[in-house]
């Protein structure tokens, strides 16, 4: 699954990276929903997509962007699973899909032009500048021009 290619597609589509956006223009509901510990969640009831994120990300807004294209992730890469069933009632392991959807949010946010405009010396001033948590910066793929950046990403 090409993942890059999938989210370069959607962001020609919609004209923009904002996932929130995006939700809006596919008709996906986002619900603010007080979760406990858990940060969001994607569903489909009736041919209705949704997502409901955490209230308690108001506070904090660099994740709920995040969790937020995460779960739009899910709604275009896997619109038909259902991970919380999945995790409760099959010995099914979610890691790839989960992978996936942090893959998806990565690349949603951080465009690989805007990424190579600016002169970030640490993958971590990546994350910050285009409001990744820093834990998932590792999961961008991008290849540099120049072989001085290539310290700065996984494989």
């Amino acid at each position: 699954m090409d993942i890059k290619a999938i989210v370069k597609r959607l962001v020609s589509q919609f004209g923009t990276n904002d996932p929130f956006q995006i939700c809006e223009k596919r008709n996906i509901l986002i619900f603010d929903e007080p979760l406990g510990n858990i940060l969001g969640y994607y569903n489909m009831i009736r041919r209705i997509p949704m997502i409901h994120l955490n209230e308690c990300l108001h506070d904090e807004p660099v994740w709920r962007r995040f969790v937020c294209a995460h779960e739009l992730g899910h709604a275009v890469l896997h619109p038909k699973v259902n991970t919380p069933h999945l995790r409760k009632n099959t010995l099914f392991s979610v890691n790839r899909i989960e992978r996936e959807a942090n893959t998806f949010a990565v690349e949603l946010l951080a465009n690989d032009d805007a990424v190579r405009e600016y002169g970030y010396s640490t993958a971590r001033e990546v994350a910050a500048a285009f409001g990744i948590p820093h834990e998932y910066i590792s999961l961008k793929r991008l290849i540099f021009l120049h072989p001085k950046y290539e310290h700065m990403f996984g494989e």
